[in-house]
């Protein structure tokens, strides 16, 4: 297996734009997501899929001069971004991370690719879909984790998705069609961080400032994580 973590970044956010390359702590937030996720020790390598749009060339200069690899695709079309970003990387296996998620946690993303190799060796590996990013059906709070599945199976999407938000939103073909598919999860080892209520993601500009005011910084253990995002 070769597992790569595909990055999906822009600068065109609607909410909260350019927020990739918003600074905290001195970082910008991408550098956050790549630090936090590449440090899982069971990747193999992790590229930032990001957009052929001018826009989007600083995002790409600045990854560049950090040393990450980038690969650039359609804007629109996501899905197809990843397949060609896989195929670049010759992968093998994909993770998909959201740079939404500047919390994103190397242990969770570690946990994943275990958990698909254990459910691979009984399960059909271009069927099967693992996820710990989202709390559905599980209890990790939201943006902790990733979500894993192998390249045959992303470029067979590639080839079935036709609607726009499958191509927008490239793995929701899979929750849309969830009977083709072998969809699982399961809930954290440490029992600290089963927080579903909790959400992680950076996607308003209210949501930004709020982690701006954390004693955090891209090396906190998501147990720290988890205990300062727990509600009042």
């Amino acid at each position: 297996m070769k597992v790569v973590a595909l990055v999906q970044a822009r600068l065109g956010s609607s909410r909260l734009p350019g927020k990739m390359l918003l600074r905290l702590r001195g970082l910008p937030l991408i550098d956050w997501v790549t630090r936090r996720a590449g440090a899982a020790a069971m990747l193999n390598g992790l590229v930032v899929a990001t957009t052929d749009r001018a826009r989007d060339d600083p995002l790409a200069e600045h990854l560049a001069r950090q040393g990450v690899a980038v690969f650039r695709g359609p804007e629109d079309d996501v899905l197809e971004r990843f397949r060609r970003a896989g195929e670049w990387a010759e992968a093998t296996h994909l993770v998909r991370v959201c740079a939404d998620n500047p919390l994103i946690w190397g242990g969770a993303v570690d946990e994943l690719i275990r958990r698909y190799r254990e459910l691979a060796e009984r399960e059909d590996p271009d069927r099967l879909y693992v996820y710990n990013h989202i709390p559905r059906n599980n209890l990790w709070p939201d943006g902790l984790g990733a979500e894993m599945i192998s390249f045959p199976l992303l470029a067979s999407l590639a080839r079935k998705a036709v609607l726009p938000e499958h191509r927008e939103h490239c793995l929701s073909y899979i929750w849309d069609h969830a009977e083709d598919f072998e969809l699982r999860t399961f809930d954290p080892a440490d029992p600290r961080l089963r927080r579903p209520e909790i959400k992680l993601d950076v996607d308003t500009p209210a949501d930004y400032r709020r982690l701006a005011l954390m004693p955090l910084t891209p090396a906190s253990p998501p147990e720290e994580v988890v205990r300062l995002y727990i509600p009042e």
